[in-house]
């Protein structure tokens, strides 16, 4: 690592690294997004803001914390809600189980904190769904506590700042760039810088095409100054994609629908869907669909049916599958619903609308109210 900073000159020269954090403050303040969490810092709103911003991008998370913040205007609030409530907020962001934290842990604030987003960060990280660069960024930003942060823009920033011509995602590159990110931190203004360096990320230093022409620190860059910009960060392993083909079944009685909810462990835990298989996983191949989804309603909830395929298909990814969902129908149901392993019911389509539905369910579920 010693070879790697001396990439970057001003981690060892006091002149240089404070030339450094003037520029890049200053670009800040002239630059900055006008965004609904910098109106109001407070450790409540950063803290939904950063849960929401992880694996998002910002102009998908505008609207959802606009939303959330109204429903949910502070711990209390959140902590009290229901957490279908929460789920159906939340619903159409992805990565659920960002949201189920959350409440967990506006739960525990109540409880152990006196309904207050804890200031030490030892506590902070004791919450669920808060990890190291989420108690830095909440704290920094909200009250100035000088802690690092380390997460996707600053990454591919630092990486380039260093020439580092390895994986920065490997175990050993993340804890030497969690050093580089103490080592530039100011004590004056540490949440600005620490914002600052995520807002380059994101404006200049982007993953193709950085615009290094109106970037406020390029001197310092030996990526820059080399021309290697399309080559740094190194690239990690390809996502491999499995392919996958499911069905969804819409089973009517009475003008009603079957929904059930996901158990934990399972895809979209806590929100409700119809009923749902992966055909992939049928023991006899040679079954036709239809014959194959009657056999599982009756083995999973006790109905027989008649069911008919919809013509409809969608096409979408969840982490590393690519799936393929094929919509069918019931065409008769007959026998008395058990319940099964999993919490289900039936339900109006206007009743649909409150409930948290993962994206597909949700665009099923509009076909049906409309």
């Amino acid at each position: 690592m010693p070879e790697l900073i001396d990439q970057f000159p001003a981690a060892h020269c006091i002149e240089l690294r404070s030339s450094f954090r003037k520029k890049l403050l200053k670009w800040f303040d002239l630059n900055q997004r006008d965004l609904p969490w910098r109106r109001n810092k407070s450790r409540y709103r950063i803290w939904v803001s950063e849960i929401m911003l992880q694996q998002t991008q910002v102009k998908t998370v505008i609207d959802y914390y606009r939303r959330f913040i109204r429903r949910f205007p502070n711990v209390k609030v959140l902590a009290k809600a229901d957490v279908d409530d929460v789920l159906k907020q939340w619903e159409g962001l992805g990565y659920y189980r960002r949201a189920r934290q959350m409440h967990a842990a506006a739960q525990e604030i109540m409880k152990s904190h006196q309904g207050r987003f804890p200031t030490d960060y030892d506590a902070a990280i004791q919450l669920p769904g808060i990890g190291r660069y989420t108690a830095g960024a909440i704290l920094s930003i909200a009250d100035d506590v000088r802690l690092p942060i380390l997460e996707g823009n600053t990454i591919r920033l630092y990486a380039r700042l260093l020439l580092l011509q390895s994986d920065p995602r490997s175990s050993i590159n993340q804890t030497w760039l969690w050093k580089f990110a103490e080592t530039l931190l100011p004590r004056n203004r540490p949440g600005d810088f620490n914002q600052a360096l995520m807002e380059l990320g994101a404006l200049v230093c982007t993953p193709n095409a950085p615009d290094c022409n109106h970037c406020p620190v390029k001197s310092y860059c030996p990526t820059f100054v080399r021309g290697r910009q399309d080559e740094i960060p190194v690239r990690g392993k390809k996502t491999s994609y499995q392919d996958t083909t499911e069905a969804v079944v819409l089973v009517s009685r009475n003008q009603k629908f079957l929904v059930r909810k996901c158990l934990p462990g399972e895809r979209w835990a806590g929100l409700w869907d119809f009923p749902r298989y992966c055909l992939d996983d049928s023991a006899d191949k040679k079954l036709q669909p239809c014959r194959i989804l009657q056999r599982q309603l009756q083995q999973d909830y006790g109905l027989e049916t008649t069911i008919v395929s919809l013509d409809h298909r969608i096409r979408h990814a969840v982490t590393r599958f690519r799936i393929t969902l094929d919509c069918y129908q019931t065409r008769s149901v007959r026998g008395r619903l058990k319940q099964p392993r999993r919490e289900s019911c039936w339900v109006s389509p206007a009743e649909l609308r409150d409930l948290p539905m993962s994206v597909t369910g949700r665009k099923i579920a509009n076909r049906l109210i409309r």
